[in-house]
């Protein structure tokens, strides 16, 4: 009996990955989560997950140190585990809880488990001339230009995010304008290509000579192939690396990543009269909530109606 609960967690971990098509990294958090919950509470069967054990272990979690440590002296206070943080803790478990009551096996009702509010989230954000000052700096007509200036543009076309764009083999058929990609939680969706980007791909697919599948390799700098002493296709952090180069040869003093590009996608197309609904299609959301962050672009085009339309009637 003593291994019932870690027989459950693993039944559970399993049900993510091959009935939910969660990710392997997904399946590792998850795991993580609830391992240092049963760690902590010491709990073997179900029946003892309780509301009062849930809430001594949500208040280690809230003294725990963030891995980011204050700076300072002696005295000085350390910075606790973000909220955000915390609640992914709260969501694996309830999550868990939700399994365990599907399968019949009584324990604590994951509705008792409330997250904790936080703020709103602050997006981090590029204007448009340092966008424009970005998608530029790509110079000249040597294989690795083309490359990163297709990879520029490609975000920006689509909003991938970059594990999407890693993944994306050289076989894009270029005659249309539209492509699917599997992303998160292997949900398929369409995104768009606009001439600029299409124009970039030619270019760079045009100059490749090597057989290679993927769409984005590895390139010897200076020469027009393959770099020899490492995998070919790109990885996420190599092409962080390559946005944050020309983020910082035009000048951004701002942290720059693929995913403020993709921030930069939505925003672009709130701005100019998209829906919400539409913009969370593109982007790949599952929740709505999870696009209303984009919502605060519209302020300023909200406000120009009010201070246009409010109060005509009153002198």
């Amino acid at each position: 009996m003593a291994e019932n609960l870690k027989e459950m967690k693993n039944q559970f971990l399993e049900y993510l990955e091959i009935e939910r098509g969660r990710s392997i990294k997904t399946v590792e958090n998850y795991d993580r989560y609830l391992s240092r919950f049963l760690a902590f509470s010491k709990i073997t069967v179900p029946i003892k997950i309780t509301e009062q054990a849930v809430r001594e272990f949500r208040l280690h979690l809230n003294r725990q140190p963030s891995s980011a440590k204050a700076s300072g002296g002696h005295g000085q206070a350390q910075r606790t585990l973000k909220t955000n943080t915390q609640n992914y803790y709260m969501i694996s478990l309830r999550a868990f809880l939700k399994f365990l009551r599907k399968r019949g096996v009584e324990s604590l009702n994951p509705e008792r488990i409330e997250l904790a509010k936080v703020g709103s989230r602050d997006l981090d954000l590029i204007s448009s001339s340092e966008l424009e000052r970005l998608m530029s700096g790509p110079k000249g007509s040597e294989l690795v230009s083309l490359r990163d200036r297709a990879i520029l543009e490609l975000f920006f076309s689509t909003g991938l995010r970059v594990s999407e764009l890693c993944s994306l083999g050289r076989d894009l058929d270029l005659s249309r304008d539209e492509f699917s990609i599997r992303g998160k939680g292997e949900k398929v969706r369409v995104v768009f290509l606009s001439p600029t980007a299409k124009r970039a791909l030619k270019e760079y697919l045009d100059k490749r000579k090597d057989l290679d599948d993927a769409l984005f390799v590895h390139l010897s700098v200076g020469k027009q192939g393959l770099a020899k002493d490492k995998d070919s296709r790109l990885t996420p952090r190599s092409v962080e690396r390559i946005v944050k180069h020309y983020a910082i040869e035009a000048g951004i003093t701002r942290k720059v990543t693929p995913h403020v590009i993709r921030h930069s996608f939505a925003t672009d197309l709130l701005q100019n009269g998209a829906d919400l609904r539409s913009v969370q299609a593109m982007l790949g959301h599952a929740n709505i909530a999870t696009t209303q962050v984009y919502t605060h672009v519209t302020d300023k085009h909200l406000h120009d109606i009010h201070k246009k339309f409010h109060g005509l009637g009153r002198k």
